[in-house]
């Protein structure tokens, strides 16, 4: 008998993330290890684990996809990820591949693809949705720093200067500098302009 393929799931919402994992356990050649809500219960699935494959959400609670990916590409390279996302930007699909994901697939595609996709990377290949990838090459580059993402991100989600100042351990004027910069690099005006802007091109 040929050995399955073993996944972890990483979703936030619910009621996709069960679906997820049926579609995928029909499949005579899957087999769901577990699924998860957020990426840092996720991660410990992995190491837990080690599965072949780790399908995981761009956004989610405390660990997004993105940085999920690298930090399985780090502790775990056996397990291959796959990124699953209705971001249908090249700007998320760079940061997707530079991060070490070896697919990303949009949640909107058929859901056979799924069960390929999984295939694909299971055995080192790449599943890259074809239009984004087309697009990957005309799209502008990210200039934002790792850090004045993170940054921008959360005041773009409502943290103020205090409170970033705080959890990352930073005073208060570095943290204006490092949103003052990302402000600057995508001409806004403020940073929910700028966090916007970054949102809408696949940067955060």
């Amino acid at each position: 008998m040929t050995q399955k393929i073993r996944v972890v799931l990483a979703e936030d919402q619910s009621m996709l993330r069960g679906a997820l994992a049926a579609l995928l356990s029909i499949e005579a050649d899957i087999e769901v290890l577990g699924s998860f809500a957020d990426g840092e219960q996720a991660l410990q699935a992995v190491a837990k684990y080690r599965p072949e494959v780790l399908v995981a959400d761009v956004e989610m609670p405390k660990m997004t996809g993105l940085e999920l990916t690298a930090r399985v590409r780090e502790l775990y390279p056996e397990t291959r990820v796959l990124i699953l996302t209705t971001f249908a930007r090249p700007g998320y699909l760079r940061r997707a591949l530079d991060a070490g994901a070896s697919g990303y697939l949009l949640k909107d595609r058929p859901s056979e693809e799924l069960a390929q996709a999984v295939r694909s990377v299971s055995r080192g290949a790449r599943a890259l949705d074809p239009q984004l990838a087309s697009d990957i090459w005309s799209a502008e580059k990210d200039p934002l720093t790792d850090r004045e993402r993170l940054i921008l991100r959360r005041a773009g989600d409502g943290e103020s200067t205090a409170e970033l100042a705080r959890s990352l351990r930073l005073t208060e004027g570095t943290v204006r500098n490092y949103l003052s910069e990302a402000i600057s690099k995508l001409h806004a005006s403020n940073r929910f302009e700028a966090a916007r802007i970054a949102r809408n091109k696949g940067w955060l």
